[in-house]
């Protein structure tokens, strides 16, 4: 269960460079999230990148995480990783009850909002984007009208964070690799 590992297996079930980049910025903000709880970093960061590897050939709520979740068990990851994966999809009845498990639902939604909203900014960089300018957005229903604003909410919620610190932690966390993300 390491890194390399987790990359070599999200890249053979996932193609789109969207969906890679989003498990990178997870996997980001999961690495912010370990260093604040003062938990393994590497295990968590390998949740965040394979959380959604079985989406791309998997796409429904009958098949995904379900389908992820039974490779990652025949090649022997343990349990905390499976059920933090199943946790991330609120529709699976696993719900989020350690740091990592609430960490993965608070920034699975969040991050692909922020790609959101820095793609929509002149630059089209993650250095620009603002906590204020987030917030104002999640307001606007019609803008990634398909990202969960209640999911961003109750991930902050379940960290025992405002909204404010949870946006502003989440931006930092994707700001350190916005080059691999394309958004510098």
């Amino acid at each position: 269960m390491n890194r390399q590992e987790a990359w070599k297996l999200m890249t053979e079930y996932t193609k789109s460079e969207n969906l890679q980049k989003h498990m990178l910025a997870v996997e980001a903000a999961m690495r912010f999230y370990a260093r604040k709880f003062g938990e393994d970093e590497e295990k968590w960061a390998v949740v965040g990148l394979l959380h959604d590897f079985d989406y791309e050939q998997h796409p429904t709520k009958q098949e995904h995480p379900y389908v992820g979740v039974k490779i990652l068990e025949e090649k022997g990851y343990p349990d905390e990783i499976t059920r933090a994966i199943l946790s991330h999809a609120d529709y699976t009845g696993v719900i989020p009850e350690t740091n990592m498990e609430k960490s993965l639902f608070a920034v699975d939604e969040l991050t692909g909002f922020i790609v959101a909203v820095a793609l929509v900014r002149p630059s089209k960089s993650l250095m620009d984007v603002k906590v204020k300018s987030v917030k104002k957005k999640m307001k606007d229903k019609a803008f990634a009208k398909n990202v969960k604003r209640e999911d961003i909410q109750k991930g902050a919620e379940l960290l025992g964070l405002t909204l404010d610190e949870h946006i502003k932690n989440v931006i930092q966390a994707m700001q350190s690799i916005a080059g691999e993300l394309g958004l510098k």
